[in-house]
């Protein structure tokens, strides 16, 4: 006797700157301006000469109108004397200032030379930092269309291309264990259940024995065998989980079809037989045991659990439950890693 539960869901359970401004004017004229003379001409004196024919108080002039003999212990005359008789005296203080300004004069050329030159080449420093400036604010406002360096070679670097084709969709794992053409992956047993215990959920079983039989009606109680038959069963695959007095037998048939495996799990009627071995006795003979079913892609799965002790098993056995949903996840979790798996190869190998 057997009677099922709800059946298992259909997915996983887990799985700046300004430039600078120019400093190009004129510099106040260059500092160029001509200088007033500020040593003006002085006013010629009027010096009177000495001589005027008459002997000069006790002293004879000398013959002709010359210039009188100097007193004794007179100084001695200029040496530019005028005319002798009359005529002005030159204003050497006059003479000198005129001296003086024409030398500032040369100077201050000279001086307003040196800085303007100084000018004009800051005026072009200035005027190339001004430029530089705009081309990087040109650069930073996004202006301009930048110019590719040139290749070792010397000829343009070639700009990256992009295809306009997109990209196909990575390939759905379901689509390899629902179609046979794709679903090429070797299936044994040992593939499907491996390793020697299981865990789910912090719960942990140990695994007995596995089978694997292509008669699919042999493995089965009830009408199941009939109903695999008719959808066309290809293989059996089964193990028995074993954990807390509870033992769960999980079967795993393949179908030629995705359609098949889903009438196969809708027409279900009996169920898995138990496996037997590898330290797991006899149950589910002749007593209550709780059956399952459920299909993904091309593969139909089905659970019978039950009591090692032959006890009958009642909707209070919450632990049997849990073990069959345990047993259930993990097949359905097994079947779709096979189709991942082949999806995942499939996209990593070269194209035709």
């Amino acid at each position: 006797m057997s009677f099922g539960g709800p059946q298992w869901p259909q997915e996983p359970q887990r799985q700046g700157q300004q430039g600078q401004q120019g400093y190009g004017e004129q510099g106040r004229e260059a500092y160029g301006q001509q200088p007033g003379g500020h040593g003006q001409q002085g006013q010629q004196g009027q010096g009177q000469g000495y001589g005027q024919g008459a002997g000069g108080y006790g002293y004879p002039g000398p013959q002709g109108g010359g210039a009188p003999a100097p007193f004794p212990g007179a100084p001695a005359p200029g040496p530019f004397p005028g005319p002798q008789g009359s005529g002005p005296t030159p204003d050497w203080s006059a003479l000198a200032d005129a001296s003086a300004s024409r030398a500032r004069r040369k100077r201050l050329l000279t001086i307003g030379g040196g800085v303007l030159a100084a000018l004009v080449v800051g005026a072009v420093v200035a005027t190339a930092v001004v430029a530089t400036g705009k081309e990087d604010d040109t650069a930073k406002n996004g202006g301009g269309t930048p110019t590719a360096p040139a290749s070792p070679t010397g000829s343009p670097t070639p700009e990256p291309t992009f295809s306009s084709v997109a990209p196909p969709p990575p390939p759905n794992p379901k689509d390899y264990i629902s179609d046979p053409k794709k679903d090429r992956a070797p299936l044994t047993a040992e593939g499907l259940f491996p390793g020697r215990k299981l865990t789910m959920d912090g719960r942990p079983y140990t695994k007995g024995a596995t089978s694997a039989t292509a008669n699919c009606a042999a493995v089965t109680q009830g009408g199941l065998g009939a109903v695999l038959k008719k959808n066309g069963c290809q293989k059996v695959l089964r193990a028995t989980y074993v954990r807390d007095g509870v033992a769960v037998t999980v079967g795993v048939a393949v179908f030629p079809s995705e359609a098949a495996a889903l009438k196969a799990k809708n027409q279900a009627t009996g169920g898995i037989a138990p496996l037997t071995g590898a330290g797991v006795g006899d149950f589910c003979r002749a007593t209550v045991c709780l059956r399952r079913s459920n299909a993904i892609g091309r593969y139909a799965y089905f659970t019978q659990a039950g009591f090692t002790n032959g006890k009958k098993v009642t909707t209070a056995d919450r632990g049997v439950f849990r073990s069959s949903d345990d047993l259930g996840t993990f097949a359905f979790n097994q079947i779709y890693a096979r189709g991942k798996s082949q999806a995942s190869a499939a996209a990593g190998a070269p194209r035709q």
